[in-house]
């Protein structure tokens, strides 16, 4: 949830921690804050914004220092005020600590560190942490190194953490446990981030810390890496990031959600790329391969996910089930963790999260995996902790996603998990070899179909300005359309404001439309294919009860046309391609309602991308 970006080298550490946090701000950006060490130890944080925080650094002087530490927070413990941000320092202002994460049994620390005459000046877990890593060190004798490693063995919770301090002021100690954390190895420097954006320009290696291990950082000694449990000495892993510094600028577009939005034909062409190479050759996926004996012998697929990728899991068991013709169930991560469900050894689990870091789909894979279930996982972010959780798995590819409400993330995600149901169901035989063949011909021309799709911008935001203060939205769907309508809805609540709620076309008779009048927007998603004639007597209900209409509808399509008040075309395609058409008007419209009420698209209040705690 929060940013965590340090340095540790011969650079001035301000400007790689000022940048870092800019490009780390989608994590959190209640708060934000800077340590900086040069002889002394420098600490000025603020409520607000990155950009709050640098107007405090308007004297040079403030800036000097080649070690440092920043961070920007999104509130657990403590409400969001300059007190409450980080970094922390501990009592004797030795140590300071940035965290990501949430100790869970901080109260009962901070009663014990009261008792031993440690006083707390804010509501954070995180200041309990670092006074609790300074009262073993002083007690027991040991460096910081040990210290860490020692108090961590006593937390319960998550934690991605740095930690320096001022007497040996030329290595930073950092630990992971459920929130993630990258290491950049430069020429005698290194760089430390929640994820690697903060170092791309400088160097492409990099350490991703799994669970339970944690790095000594030492421009003396160099980087020691540790099991915290067992304190034993680990090998690390380095790898060679493949991302360009491209990926997390705007490059000239007014937000990242509009850049991200307008980037999905060549998302969509790199999560294809090797998989699908062309209509005439099989579908190439490499763990669908190796694990094929597993999808066929399952007795049942269960979906794990959050928010908008639960809504991609919920077409995944449209598309499993017809495809395949295999019980498929979804289940919200947080709440299968704290059920008991019933999971046997001939159960897949397919867990899908844009960052691979989400906390309560990993808890559920980490239980899954306890009772024998197979993992195969569906994420963004290479070598994040879902991708290395689970027994197989594969990257959607849809490049750096820096807005905080998803769009190609989740549009790579459902094209993906198609592409696997028609994998496995030509492999199956539970597929005609007609319609298969024609679903790939089409799929290939996606990217193509989403251009065309997009061309339509100006349209989308002719209609966006007539409901900006609107106050409610219903977003109506059917089928492979539904999934949709719940993902719209999301999008318009995330980035707008707006209160909005999709529902399937079939349920709006048992109980939404009490709430229709011509004050209530409603958009329905009503494609030629797939129970048209159906929503077509939704719209006409709708109609006499006087609501808005923004109707989806397929090309050339007169009908809807005449009905609706508003309505936006999307070629005409195969029933299981259109909702990933669909969806794309849906996030043009979000977006162009909220940046017209000028609110913070890419950083709507209270919302973090990546969730890493409960």
């Amino acid at each position: 949830m929060c940013g965590i970006v340090g340095y540790l080298g011969n650079k001035k550490a301000y400007n790689i921690l000022i940048n870092g946090l800019r490009r780390l701000e989608y994590r959190g950006y209640d708060s934000s804050g800077i340590m900086l060490y040069n002889g002394e130890l420098s600490v000025k944080k603020t409520k607000g914004k990155v950009s709050d925080l640098e107007v405090l650094y308007k004297n040079e002087n403030d800036k000097r220092g080649n070690i440092g530490l920043g961070h920007t927070r999104w509130a657990t413990h403590g409400p969001p005020n300059k007190i409450n941000s980080h970094p922390h320092l501990s009592n004797s202002g030795e140590l300071c600590i940035i965290h990501n994460g949430i100790i869970e049994n901080y109260d009962a620390l901070r009663t014990v560190l009261k008792r031993k005459g440690y006083d707390f000046k804010s509501d954070t877990d995180s200041e309990v942490l670092v006074n609790f890593i300074e009262e073993i060190k002083k007690s027991k004798k040991v460096k910081l190194g040990k210290a860490v490693r020692l108090a961590l063995k006593e937390v319960v919770g998550a934690y991605a953490i740095a930690v320096f301090d001022k007497s040996n002021p030329s290595e930073i100690v950092t630990a992971k446990l459920g929130s993630p954390l990258a290491i950049g190895i430069g020429e005698s420097e290194y760089y430390i981030g929640s994820d690697p954006s903060p170092f791309l320009e400088f160097t492409k290696k990099c350490i991703y810390l799994n669970d339970y291990e944690m790095a000594i950082i030492s421009l003396k000694k160099g980087l020691i890496l540790r099991e915290i449990t067992k304190d034993t000495i680990l090998d690390p892993f380095i790898e060679n990031l493949k991302h360009n510094i491209e990926e997390v600028e705007k490059g000239g577009y007014k937000h990242f959600m509009l850049k991200e939005i307008y980037e999905q034909p060549q998302s969509v062409t790199d999560t294809f790329r090797g998989r699908l190479i062309s209509p005439s050759l099989p579908i190439k996926i490499s763990s669908i391969e190796k694990s094929f004996e597993k999808f066929k012998s399952a007795n049942r697929i269960i979906f794990i996910s959050c928010g908008t990728s639960w809504h991609a899991s919920l077409l995944g068991e449209y598309f499993f089930e017809e495809l395949l013709r295999k019980p498929v169930e979804v289940e919200y991560a947080s709440e299968f963790r704290y059920r008991n469900p019933v999971i046997n050894e001939n159960d897949i689990i397919i867990p899908i999260s844009q960052s691979g870091e989400t906390a309560d789909t990993l808890a559920a894979i980490k239980m899954a995996k306890k009772r024998g279930a197979f993992l195969y996982g569906i994420c963004n972010v290479v070598g994040s902790s879902i991708a290395r959780e689970t027994d197989t798995g594969v990257y959607t590819h849809a490049g750096s996603e820096i807005g905080v409400a998803s769009t190609k993330a989740f549009t790579c995600q459902i094209s993906l998990i198609l592409l696997m149901a028609l994998d496995l169901g030509k492999r199956m035989n539970t597929i005609d070899e007609n319609r298969y063949q024609r679903i790939i011909k089409e799929l290939s021309k996606l990217p193509e179909l989403i251009e065309r799709v997009l061309s339509i911008g100006e349209k989308t935001e002719r209609i966006a300005k007539k409901f900006i203060k609107s106050p409610n939205f219903l977003y109506l769907g059917r089928g492979y359309h539904f999934p949709i309508a719940l993902e719209g809805a999301l999008k318009l609540k995330e980035i707008s404001y707006i209160h909005a709620e999709g529902y399937p076309a079939a349920e709006m008779k048992h109980g939404p439309i009490a709430l229709i009048d011509k004050n209530m927007p409603v958009v329905v998603i009503a494609t030629k294919k797939g129970n048209y004639q159906k929503v077509v007597s939704n719209i006409m209900e709708i109609k006499a009860r006087e609501g808005e209409i923004i109707a989806i509808v397929s090309e050339g399509d007169k009908e809807i046309e005449s009905i609706a008040n508003h309505f936006i075309e999307i070629p005409e395609c195969d029933e299981l391609i259109a909702p990933i058409l669909a969806n794309i008007p849906l996030q043009l419209l979000s977006y162009h309602i909220a940046e017209k009420k000028d609110c913070n698209v890419d950083q709507p209040r209270n919302l973090a991308k990546s969730v890493t705690v409960e």
